[in-house]
């Protein structure tokens, strides 16, 4: 599989080996194929992986621009809002015409999370529809139950929000980030983190001067990143999404001094998701999310 790698002549190709064989001690277990879906956000990209991809792509997710985590970035030059977001537009809206000639199943994100938009999406053509967001705050999912009951807290008041940084992720790649006190979200809370890069999930390999590979994140400790050849620039504003999300389903690393801060990420559909918490109760379950969603109307 080629690596892409930082500081790479050009021309030159790297590439990283895995012989399952030798991995099991001689015998290479058996697995069954599992389907590729790919999620994009462009009906170019889909037929682009259709055409040309390397092996069989069995489908896609669709993801608009107010689905939660990674965003794909605006097409053109990146344009921000006053209030510092990208700024998306026309060119940012997939051709669904397109994408139905491909003749594949494809599944649309962001904003489905309501009753009769499961049925829109079928009468344009898809297969199904992610709801992420919806099922993010529900009894079974592994957000801690504390930081759940702030979302839905927050949804209940009119307060619930995302910021679609377009910094906060060290893929480069814009990163809704919801608004809830005392987690990354908080400029106070981010600046108290003292850094770390412990998990490294997000790195990416960079040449080095003897010629041999390194990892680097633009996440981890500053002085680190600009030791390994990093622009000092590049580490303004960047999260580190590892420790965050795994800390936002309870598996936070501590350090003997503070536990380390959540980051939690949804779609802009987290604004309704009281939408889900039947009268006189304050939680729901997955069940009553599919319950809502199968809907017709509201």
């Amino acid at each position: 599989m080629k690596i892409d790698v930082a500081d790479a002549g050009a021309g030159e190709e790297f590439t990283s080996r895995f012989d399952p064989r030798a991995f099991c001690g001689g015998v290479a277990a058996k697995l069954k194929r599992p389907r590729f879906l790919g999620i994009v956000a462009s009906a170019a990209l889909a037929m682009t992986m259709a055409r040309k991809a390397n092996g069989r792509v069995d489908g896609f997710v669709i993801e608009g621009v107010s689905a939660g985590g990674h965003n794909a970035p605006p097409r053109g030059p990146m344009q921000l809002s006053d209030e510092g977001e990208p700024v998306y537009g026309e060119r940012d809206v997939p051709d669904l015409e397109k994408i139905r000639e491909l003749g594949l199943p494809f599944w649309l994100a962001g904003s489905y999370g309501a009753p009769g938009k499961l049925a829109e999406a079928l009468a344009l053509g898809a297969t199904g529809i992610q709801a992420g967001t919806a099922f993010a705050s529900c009894e079974e999912s592994g957000i801690t139950s504390e930081l759940k009951a702030q979302v839905i807290g927050l949804s209940r008041e009119g307060n619930a929000r995302v910021f679609t940084d377009p910094v906060a992720s060290p893929t480069g790649f814009p990163f809704k980030v919801l608004q809830v006190e005392g987690t990354l979200s908080d400029s106070e809370t981010y600046g108290a983190r003292k850094r770390i890069c412990n998990l490294g999930y997000l790195r990416r390999a960079y040449k080095k001067l003897d010629g041999s590979l390194g990892y680097r994140c633009p996440a981890e400790p500053v002085a680190d990143y600009v030791r390994k050849g990093g622009l000092e620039a590049d580490t303004v504003g960047r999260k580190c999404v590892c420790n965050g999300l795994l800390a936002a389903i309870g598996l936070a690393r501590v350090d003997g001094v503070s536990d380390e801060p959540a980051l939690l990420t949804a779609g802009v559909e987290v604004a309704n998701i009281v939408q889900f918490v039947k009268p006189g109760s304050e939680t729901y379950s997955s069940a009553e999310v599919v319950e809502r969603l199968l809907k017709t109307e509201d």
